[in-house]
């Protein structure tokens, strides 16, 4: 299976949004080369996706030229939604751009150009040049795991660092705080992905600057 999501800097798990859906739409808009097509508003919407926000969405993918499905996140990690951080490259950017000011419950097919998508290279069963399409159904949008709120939250000891010790236990009140039982090597396999990706000097913590906190409205 091709890298469709790169690793995750963080991972950060709530309870899905309980949402009403109002009905299907026909929306169309293009945006910096993406077609955005609504295909379903929830009847609420308090929260819209923005860059750095913490998603959770399932998402199939498609080449347009034949319609043949390169991608189905319902067939990974049984079935579970998609988390990962909005705009910061962790998805293809048009992805990263078609899934911006989206609410909880709202479905969207995109079509991105290849441009925004693999290029003239191409990756695994997605050849050069192709134009894609994706069927995104949003789940949830939380405030992203790099803030500053999120890292003070981290940091225990306040040092202005992170260590294994304080990450684990992060993810675990998180895990709990989600309800949802999951297998300890995820856990494990989430931690080591974030050490992996993060600690860049290798010295067994994460820096406010490694961390990379992102500047939200509220700061």
């Amino acid at each position: 299976m091709f890298a469709l999501f790169k690793p995750l800097f963080f991972l950060q798990c709530f309870s899905l949004l309980s949402v009403r859906v109002s009905g299907q739409t026909n929306e169309v808009v293009f945006k910096e080369g993406v077609k955005i097509e609504v295909i379903e508003l929830p009847s609420e919407c308090s929260q819209k996706s923005k860059k750095g926000d913490l998603v959770n969405a399932h998402y199939d993918g498609y080449l347009a030229e034949d319609n043949t499905k390169f991608y189905c996140s319902r067939s990974e990690q049984d079935g579970h939604p998609k988390w990962f951080v909005l705009g910061v490259g962790q998805v293809i950017k048009g992805l990263d751009i078609s899934m911006m000011d989206m609410c909880p419950g709202e479905k969207r097919k995109v079509t991105i150009p290849p441009t925004l998508a693999y290029g003239i290279h191409g990756s695994g069963k997605i050849p050069p040049n192709a134009t894609l399409i994706f069927e995104i159904e949003l789940f949830a949008v939380t405030k992203g795991p790099r803030s500053v709120e999120a890292f003070k939250n981290i940091d225990l000891d306040n040092d202005r660092k992170l260590s294994r010790d304080e990450l684990n236990h992060y993810l675990t009140e998180e895990f709990l705080r989600d309800g949802k039982p999951r297998d300890r090597s995820v856990h494990d396999q989430i931690l080591q992905d974030i050490f992996q990706k993060n600690d860049l000097d290798e010295d067994g913590f994460i820096s406010a600057k490694e961390y990379n906190v992102y500047q939200h409205d509220e700061l």
